[in-house]
Protein backbone atom coordinates (compact mmCIF):
# COMPACT_ATOMS: atom_id res chain seq x y z
CA UNK A 1 0.00 0.00 0.00
CA UNK A 2 2.67 2.59 1.02
CA UNK A 3 4.50 1.46 -2.25
CA UNK A 4 1.59 2.53 -4.20
CA UNK A 5 1.16 6.04 -2.37
CA UNK A 6 5.11 6.66 -2.65
CA UNK A 7 4.30 5.64 -6.58
CA UNK A 8 1.50 8.59 -6.77
CA UNK A 9 3.53 11.20 -5.30
CA UNK A 10 6.64 10.40 -7.26
CA UNK A 11 4.54 10.42 -10.31
CA UNK A 12 2.85 14.23 -9.40
CA UNK A 13 6.12 15.85 -8.82
CA UNK A 14 7.23 14.25 -12.08
CA UNK A 15 4.44 15.91 -14.01
CA UNK A 16 4.64 18.85 -11.89
CA UNK A 17 8.56 19.06 -13.00
CA UNK A 18 7.63 19.25 -16.35
CA UNK A 19 6.75 23.01 -15.91
CA UNK A 20 10.44 24.41 -15.58
CA UNK A 21 12.57 23.14 -18.95
CA UNK A 22 15.74 23.57 -17.38
CA UNK A 23 14.72 20.76 -14.64
CA UNK A 24 14.24 18.67 -17.98
CA UNK A 25 17.24 19.28 -19.60
CA UNK A 26 18.92 17.58 -16.55
CA UNK A 27 20.10 14.48 -17.60
CA UNK A 28 19.63 12.06 -14.22
CA UNK A 29 16.41 14.63 -13.20
CA UNK A 30 15.40 13.31 -16.34
CA UNK A 31 15.78 9.33 -16.01
CA UNK A 32 14.04 9.90 -12.63
CA UNK A 33 11.04 11.47 -13.86
CA UNK A 34 10.47 9.12 -16.54
CA UNK A 35 11.05 6.19 -13.89
CA UNK A 36 8.30 7.95 -12.25
CA UNK A 37 5.85 7.71 -15.18
CA UNK A 38 6.76 4.54 -15.95
CA UNK A 39 6.29 3.39 -13.29
CA UNK A 40 2.33 4.39 -12.67
CA UNK A 41 1.51 3.25 -16.09
CA UNK A 42 2.52 0.01 -15.32
CA UNK A 43 0.53 0.40 -12.38
CA UNK A 44 -2.49 0.40 -14.66
CA UNK A 45 -2.98 4.17 -14.10
CA UNK A 46 -4.60 5.04 -17.26
CA UNK A 47 -3.73 8.83 -17.48
CA UNK A 48 -0.07 7.70 -16.69
CA UNK A 49 -0.55 5.68 -19.14
CA UNK A 50 -1.92 7.80 -21.76
CA UNK A 51 0.72 10.43 -21.07
CA UNK A 52 4.01 8.46 -21.03
CA UNK A 53 2.71 6.54 -23.76
CA UNK A 54 2.30 9.89 -26.05
CA UNK A 55 5.55 10.92 -24.54
CA UNK A 56 7.89 7.94 -25.65
CA UNK A 57 6.48 8.12 -28.86
CA UNK A 58 7.20 11.37 -29.48
CA UNK A 59 9.99 12.59 -27.49
CA UNK A 60 11.38 8.87 -26.78
CA UNK A 61 14.89 7.85 -28.11
CA UNK A 62 15.26 4.66 -30.30
CA UNK A 63 13.00 2.30 -31.51
CA UNK A 64 12.76 0.53 -27.85
CA UNK A 65 10.95 3.92 -26.97
CA UNK A 66 8.59 4.06 -29.81
CA UNK A 67 7.18 0.82 -29.27
CA UNK A 68 6.62 0.77 -26.03
CA UNK A 69 4.63 3.76 -26.44
CA UNK A 70 2.75 2.48 -28.54
CA UNK A 71 2.01 -0.30 -26.02
CA UNK A 72 1.04 1.68 -23.83
CA UNK A 73 -1.36 3.71 -26.12
CA UNK A 74 -3.42 0.49 -26.91
CA UNK A 75 -3.28 -0.37 -23.37
CA UNK A 76 -5.04 3.25 -22.70
CA UNK A 77 -7.11 3.26 -26.04
CA UNK A 78 -8.57 -0.23 -25.10
CA UNK A 79 -9.56 1.01 -21.34
CA UNK A 80 -11.05 4.24 -22.40
CA UNK A 81 -8.68 6.70 -23.33
CA UNK A 82 -10.20 8.78 -26.57
CA UNK A 83 -6.69 10.84 -27.03
CA UNK A 84 -4.93 7.42 -26.91
CA UNK A 85 -7.37 5.78 -29.58
CA UNK A 86 -6.92 8.64 -31.66
CA UNK A 87 -3.21 8.44 -32.05
CA UNK A 88 -3.13 4.88 -32.68
CA UNK A 89 -5.49 6.26 -35.84
CA UNK A 90 -3.27 8.17 -37.10
CA UNK A 91 -0.04 6.00 -36.64
CA UNK A 92 -2.44 2.95 -38.58
CA UNK A 93 -2.94 5.66 -41.70
CA UNK A 94 0.73 6.50 -41.20
CA UNK A 95 2.14 3.31 -41.43
CA UNK A 96 5.58 2.06 -40.32
CA UNK A 97 8.58 0.38 -41.31
CA UNK A 98 7.19 -3.00 -40.51
CA UNK A 99 3.66 -2.44 -41.44
CA UNK A 100 2.09 -0.46 -44.89
CA UNK A 101 -0.53 2.22 -44.18
CA UNK A 102 -3.77 0.82 -42.53
CA UNK A 103 -7.12 2.23 -43.22
CA UNK A 104 -9.07 0.14 -42.42
CA UNK A 105 -7.56 -0.43 -38.67
CA UNK A 106 -7.11 3.74 -38.29
CA UNK A 107 -11.47 4.26 -38.64
CA UNK A 108 -11.53 1.26 -36.16
CA UNK A 109 -9.55 3.24 -33.54
CA UNK A 110 -11.12 6.18 -34.59
CA UNK A 111 -14.35 4.90 -33.93
CA UNK A 112 -13.06 3.65 -30.54
CA UNK A 113 -11.87 7.76 -30.15
CA UNK A 114 -15.29 9.16 -31.42
CA UNK A 115 -17.20 6.68 -28.86
CA UNK A 116 -14.76 7.86 -26.43
CA UNK A 117 -15.55 11.40 -27.21
CA UNK A 118 -12.73 12.68 -29.03
CA UNK A 119 -13.44 15.49 -30.74
CA UNK A 120 -11.49 15.47 -34.21
CA UNK A 121 -12.31 11.45 -34.45
CA UNK A 122 -15.49 12.27 -36.42
CA UNK A 123 -13.58 14.69 -39.01
CA UNK A 124 -10.80 12.09 -39.80
CA UNK A 125 -13.76 9.31 -40.44
CA UNK A 126 -15.98 11.57 -42.20
CA UNK A 127 -12.58 12.31 -44.13
CA UNK A 128 -11.50 8.67 -44.34
CA UNK A 129 -14.88 7.72 -45.43
CA UNK A 130 -15.90 10.25 -48.39
CA UNK A 131 -11.73 9.49 -49.94
CA UNK A 132 -11.20 5.71 -48.92
CA UNK A 133 -7.59 4.53 -48.43
CA UNK A 134 -5.80 1.56 -47.87
CA UNK A 135 -7.12 -1.36 -47.12
CA UNK A 136 -10.43 0.85 -46.84
CA UNK A 137 -12.97 1.41 -50.04
CA UNK A 138 -14.74 4.94 -50.03
CA UNK A 139 -18.07 4.59 -48.36
CA UNK A 140 -20.33 7.66 -48.86
CA UNK A 141 -23.18 6.34 -46.49
CA UNK A 142 -20.51 6.29 -43.95
CA UNK A 143 -18.85 9.09 -44.84
CA UNK A 144 -22.21 11.16 -44.76
CA UNK A 145 -23.18 10.04 -41.66
CA UNK A 146 -19.85 10.68 -39.38
CA UNK A 147 -20.16 14.57 -41.36
CA UNK A 148 -23.79 14.43 -39.20
CA UNK A 149 -21.44 13.65 -35.87
CA UNK A 150 -19.77 16.69 -36.22
CA UNK A 151 -22.66 18.62 -35.87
Amino acid sequence: MLWKVRARIGYAVARGMLRWPFLVKQPRLWNWMQGQYGRMANLGHLPAQSFYGHLLLHRGQGFGAREEGIRLLRLAAKAGDGKSAYQLGVLSLAGDTRQPPDAAQAAQWWERAAAFGHPLAPLKLAALYRDGGPGLMADPQAAARWERETG
